[in-house]
Formats: structure tokens, C-alpha cells, sequence
């Protein structure tokens, strides 16, 4: 994410409850009880403490995020930042000392990845059963 200054800033001091808006860039240091979907840049500060989802195009977190994230480009969580709730971007750089409990999906080409089959092992007792009962179990039919 670009070093510039952010458009709009929500101090520490500040509570809200709802849905933030924003098509530009916006610094948010203050509680905030909902979504926030940014069309710019967002920074979560360290005293920043949001209970909610959060869209945007790239973020930096310093502070608390308890919801999902999801950016166009870039998340960028700093050595304070505590995230609980899957993530997922193009980019992500993540400080030593971060505290994140979620799933990641990193993909910096954008491209929907088909996910793998999941296939699980045999246990000893199907393989065995399996083995007498028919020596050629793998053989063409």
C-alpha cells in the first residue's frame, strides 16, 4: 500500500454502528460495530477496534479486525494487528508478532483456482478387506 495520506480519518475517539462507506482512501482509529467497504485505501490503526467485515481495494492493520477481509490488491497486517476471520487478496505481507486466526487465500493473479478433491486415507481395516476379497481390486474392469 502507498505511504499517502489517507482522505478521511475516524479518530479514536469515535464509535460507530452500521455500514461505512467510502470511494476514497481512509484512516479508521476508532470502534466501529459493522462493514466497511472502502473503494481506496484503508489503514485500521492500532487503538482501531471493528467488529465486521471489511471490502477495500488494499489495507494496512494495525489494530483489531474481528470479520472477514477481502482487497482488490494488498493486505498489509503490521506486528500489532490481531484478525480473526478469513482473508483474502492478491498480496499480503504479514509482520512478525501479528495475531491472525483464519484462512488465507493468496492469489496475485486473480484467477479463480478449481480446488482439489479431497480424498481420504484408507484405513488398515478397508485395505485388508479390500485385499482379500479381491486380489485384483485396482485391475481394469
Amino acid at each position: 500500500m502507498e505511504n499517502n495520506k489517507a482522505q478521511s480519518v475516524i479518530s479514536n475517539e469515535v464509535e460507530i454502528t452500521g455500514t461505512i462507506r467510502s470511494s476514497g482512501s481512509l484512516q479508521l482509529d476508532g470502534k466501529l460495530d459493522g462493514e466497511l467497504h472502502c473503494g481506496g485505501d484503508a489503514i485500521i490503526g492500532k487503538s482501531a477496534n471493528i467488529k465486521g467485515n471489511l471490502v477495500v481495494n488494499s489495507v494496512t492493520v494495525e489494530g483489531t479486525v474481528h470479520g472477514n477481509i477481502n482487497a482488490k490488491d494488498r493486505i498489509e497486517m503490521k506486528s500489532s494487528a490481531h484478525v480473526t476471520g478469513d482473508i483474502k487478496a492478491k498480496r499480503l505481507s504479514v509482520e512478525d508478532g501479528v495475531t491472525f486466526i483464519g484462512r488465507s487465500e493468496v492469489n496475485p493473479s486473480g484467477t479463480p483456482i478449481a480446488p482439489e478433491p479431497v480424498v481420504s486415507p484408507a484405513s488398515e481395516s478397508d485395505t485388508e478387506e479390500r485385499s482379500e476379497a479381491s486380489p485384483r481390486a485396482f485391475a481394469r474392469r
